[in-house]
Parts: C-alpha cells; sequence; structure tokens
C-alpha cells in the first residue's frame, strides 16, 4: 500500500518525543463540519494516535491539530487540499512513520477503506531557512490531500537573524509564533473543536490581519511577515490592523527587511500577491505602508536612486480597470492572453515608476548596464531571466511603440505599411518576448504622464484609453498581430542556394527584406519576387558578388 515503506522503516527507529508542559491558556472554541473525505483522514489518523500511544512509548497522549490556513480556509467555506498537522510530543518524521506501518496492516486498510491510490510517497522536506523552511517536515499524500507533520513548536530570535532557534512547544506558544492571529487557529482532531490561542476566530468575523504577540517585534523578530501580513489581506479582502499598520512601514523594520530577508523570499511573497485574486489592493497597500522603495528596488547598491511613485497609483489602477472590464477585442483581451501574461503585466506595472530614472551611465565598454526596471526586477525581486529580459524588452521598445501610435493617430503616410508594423512586433518580441506586455507597459507608462492632474496636456481617462484602442484596433486591421509567428516564404539555406551564393553575415538581413517583402504580399506562396527583392539590395545588404 505505502509505496517506500521499506525505505522509510527501520527496526531500529527511536520515536523522537518531548516532554511538555501544560498548557495554561484555554483555547477559545468552536466546531465545523467536516467533508467525508477529511473525515476518513480524521480517522485515520486518530488510529495512528492510538497505534502509538499503546506501547506507553510516550509520556503524554498524542494529540493531534490541523493547523493554520486548512482552518482558516475551512471557516471561510474555501476549499483547501494542504493540511499541516501539528503533533504535541513527538516528530513529524516519527509519526508519519508510524502511519505508513499501520498502513500496511490488512484490518486498517479494510477499517479505512483505503485504495491503492489513497497513500502516496513518504517525503522529508529538509530545514531550509532561506525559503522559510525552519523546521524538517514530513509530507505525504492521504486521499487526496498533501498532508504535512511537523511538532508543535515555540521559536525566538536573535537580532541579526530572521530564521529563529526552534523547540518542542505547546499549542499555545505555536500559535503565538505565527504570523496573523487568523493563520493561528487549530482544529483538534482528538476533541473535534477548533481552538483560538489568540484573537483568531473574533479577528475573521471582523475581517481584521493582526498579529498574535506586539507588532513591532513581531515584524523585527521575521520582516517578511510585513508582506506576509499584505498577502493575507488582499487575498481575503480583509483590513491590516491599525496598530500593525503603524509599523509596518517603520525604517527599523524596513531596514530588517532589507538585511535579514534575502530578495528570492520577497520575490516569492511579491509573485504570490500579483499571481492572487486581488493584486491591485497589494499594491496599494505596499505603496500606502511606504514599502516600494523596499521592495522594488537593487538592495546590494547604496547608490541608486529613488523613483517618484506619486503617480503610479493611475497606472495599477488602470490595469486594474482594465482587467475587470474585459469585453472581447478590448485593450485586455488582445494584449493578456495568458496567466503567465497577466502576472508578467502586474510585475511591469509594479516597476513602471522606475521608467522615468535615467538609465544608469555607460562608458562604451562592455555591455551596457540594465537599465533600473530590469535592475528592481532581477535584483529587487530576483525573477526569473525570462521576465528580466521582458523587462529590458519593454524598457528599450518604448520609444518606438509610442511613436508607431502617434503615427496612427496623425494618419501617417507609414500607418498603411504593413511591413512597417509587422517587423516592428516581431523585432519587440525577439528581444523580450511577450511583445503585448511591451505595448501594455508603454501604455500604463504613458498613462502615469497622461493622466496625472498636474500634466501639461490634460486628457481624460476614456480619451486616453480610446487613443491605445484605435492603436491595437489598427494592428488588427493589417492583419499583423500574429507577425512573431510568420513562417518565411524562403529559408536561409533556400535563398543561398537561389543566389549561388555561400551562407554569410548578409543572410540574416536579407531574410529580413524577405520576411517584409511577404509582409506586403501576404497571399504570395511564390518566394521569387522576395529573391528579386534581395537581389535589388545587394549592395545595401553586403551580398557578395557570385
Amino acid at each position: 500500500m505505502v509505496k517506500r515503506l521499506s525505505e522509510v522503516l527501520s527496526d531500529s527507529l527511536e520515536i523522537q518525543v518531548k516532554k511538555i508542559k501544560k498548557m495554561e491558556t484555554q483555547p477559545v472554541t468552536t466546531t465545523i463540519e467536516l467533508t467525508s473525505k477529511e473525515a476518513q483522514l480524521k480517522d485515520l489518523l486518530l488510529d495512528v494516535a492510538k497505534f502509538i500511544d499503546g506501547p506507553g512509548d510516550v509520556e503524554e497522549p498524542v494529540v493531534l491539530r490541523w493547523a493554520g490556513g486548512w482552518v482558516r480556509d475551512k471557516l471561510l467555506g474555501i476549499q483547501s487540499h494542504d493540511i499541516d498537522t501539528a503533533i504535541n510530543v513527538m516528530t513529524g518524521e516519527a509519526f508519519a512513520l508510524k502511519l505508513c506501518e499501520l498502513c500496511q496492516q490488512p484490518d486498517t486498510i479494510e477499517k479505512h477503506a483505503i485504495a491503492e491510490s489513497d497513500v502516496g510517497n513518504l517525503h522529508k522536506i529538509a530545514r531550509n531557512p532561506e525559503k522559510s523552511k525552519h523546521l524538517e517536515t514530513t509530507t505525504i499524500r492521504l486521499f487526496g490531500y498533501d498532508v504535512d507533520f511537523v511538532n508543535l513548536r515555540k521559536e525566538s530570535y536573535t537580532q541579526d537573524s530572521r530564521n529563529p532557534q526552534m523547540e518542542f512547544g505547546t499549542a499555545e506558544e505555536d500559535a503565538l509564533r505565527r504570523d496573523a492571529t487568523v493563520n493561528a487557529l487549530f482544529y483538534n482532531l482528538n476533541t473535534g473543536n477548533v481552538e483560538d490561542f489568540t484573537t483568531g476566530l473574533d479577528d475573521m468575523k471582523a475581517k481584521l490581519i493582526k498579529t498574535p504577540l506586539e507588532p513591532f517585534q513581531t515584524f523585527m523578530d521575521d520582516p517578511l511577515r510585513v508582506l506576509r501580513l499584505v498577502r493575507f489581506a488582499s487575498r481575503l479582502e480583509f483590513t491590516i490592523d491599525p496598530a500593525s499598520e503603524k509599523v509596518m512601514g517603520d525604517p527599523r523594520v524596513l531596514d530588517a527587511l532589507r538585511l535579514k530577508i534575502s530578495r528570492e523570499r520577497v520575490g516569492a511573497e511579491i509573485e504570490k500577491m500579483l499571481k492572487g485574486s486581488h493584486p491591485r489592493k497589494s499594491l496599494e497597500y505596499i505603496e500606502q505602508l511606504g514599502l516600494y522603495h523596499t521592495v522594488f528596488t537593487d538592495p546590494a547598491h547604496s547608490n541608486v536612486p529613488t523613483p517618484d511613485i506619486s503617480n503610479w497609483k493611475l497606472a495599477y489602477e488602470l490595469f486594474d480597470s482594465l482587467r475587470l472590464n474585459k469585453t472581447p477585442g478590448s485593450i485586455y483581451d488582445v494584449l493578456v492572453r495568458s496567466d503567465e501574461a497577466d502576472y508578467y503585466a502586474w510585475v511591469l506595472a509594479a516597476v513602471c515608476p522606475w521608467e522615468k530614472v535615467e538609465d544608469p551611465p555607460y562608458n562604451g565598454k562592455g555591455k551596457p548596464p540594465h537599465p533600473f526596471v530590469t535592475l528592481a526586477v532581477r535584483e529587487g525581486l530576483r525573477a526569473s531571466h525570462k521576465l528580466g529580459e521582458l523587462s529590458t524588452a519593454a524598457h528599450n521598445n518604448r520609444a518606438e511603440i509610442m511613436s508607431l501610435v502617434t503615427a496612427v493617430l496623425d494618419k501617417g503616410p507609414s500607418i498603411t505599411e504593413r511591413d512597417t508594423f509587422g517587423m516592428a512586433i516581431r523585432n519587440w518580441d525577439a528581444k523580450g518576448g511577450h511583445w503585448r506586455i511591451q505595448v501594455l507597459y508603454a501604455l500604463l507608462v504613458e498613462a502615469m504622464e497622461a493622466l496625472a492632474p498636474s500634466s501639461a496636456k490634460p486628457i481624460s481617462k476614456d480619451n486616453f484609453l480610446r487613443k491605445w484602442q484605435l492603436f491595437l484596433d489598427h494592428l488588427q486591421d493589417l492583419d499583423v498581430m500574429d507577425a512573431p509567428s510568420l513562417k518565411r516564404i524562403i529559408d536561409g539555406n533556400q535563398l543561398t542556394k537561389a543566389l549561388g551564393l555561400k551562407p554569410g553575415r548578409w543572410v540574416s538581413r536579407a531574410l529580413d527584406v524577405c520576411t517584409m517583402w511577404q509582409l506586403r504580399n501576404p497571399d504570395a506562396t511564390d518566394p521569387a519576387g522576395a529573391i528579386e527583392e534581395v537581389q535589388s539590395k545587394r549592395v545595401e545588404l553586403g551580398i557578395p558578388e557570385n
């Protein structure tokens, strides 16, 4: 039944136990109704506890609690398939091994109707402070749930590290160490009650995100909690407790966030926010709480300038408006075509203010430095290489995008040139991918200036969006939206053979000429006209004589 039982069980295994003190505080309780699958899982885990209690190897009876996010989501009516199980007197690994042992017994299989697919492999997840894993856990797939096992613990911090000293603790101590009261609730499997050792149940009713302990010290111990509270407040549409809000932007807390937290962890929190259901609210919190210059920056260099974010709200609120008012053919519908693109768009909306900061100086030697917008993405968030490339391309191509928008508005002579627009789009996409998101970035950057109350040329939001819709409609009319995927009418080998020449540097330039000809002649199937076009530009292209 359990696939890795032979690998994880050992006759010499000693159950790790810890004698703990009695809880001094009686929790506030309530009840919840379990689904049939949850009840099946609960009954199995309680039988494991009895199996462990039987020989008398533990000094106290095993008490199991489902903890944190599952309890919160259950009370909110949100489905969750990740369950953290906290154990009072032993490590998660020791409990999980006994679980595997019990699940091998035929009477257990029959009693709990355990099918072959109901129990997965056992995995041990090592302690990794840089990934916010302060204590090793053991996880296993049970009845369709990803179940983690870990002992109840308390923690203490040193001044210069967010990585706590961990030791066995009580349920109350475990609750008090958590980032928010709504994440500090337990469901006690032994009693069937939800236990609240803080004010989590009241805060759930009040839709309030609050730290279990005094907020300033909570954030100084682990400054990442600042971003976690922002994420939960925006995701759950709760408000942040005023006492917490008051100190989240404290310079000492922000300094600790810069010094103690890896940028990978900062980036991971921002990614979860922007991929969540309320990314606009997350960015609004970041702005209002004074977190922007700590999050979206390169913390490794002290001489990095500070962007003006006074009009940033215009960008991210406009993008959210476009998203919420999506209709067929609308700006969002045309430019944002996937969940990945939506996330990338939110990241670029977040770093829009950097676009107005002058590029780092370049002495002409070696590769030019990255623009600041790219540094904010790559160094501030430790985002993927792909996203870093996109941010660079969005910055570098913005001027050309704006020039084509202006040409369409002015009805210039080039607006009917399908090759001009098609080749531009191909170049944007080739340099960073997601050319549509690059266009959206140009729109949002312009919005911060054009829609600002202090704008030299005031324009209404409707008129502003109308001009961008006109530009996109024009691209649709020219049928160049899919220009990056256009299959060339002739490839390099065919072209060199047709010209009777050996390949050289000229080939890529000549193929661009062929593509431009193809864009002007979309119905052509014979490449003869493209080859003739190349012949007429031999000198310009640097094509050698036969």
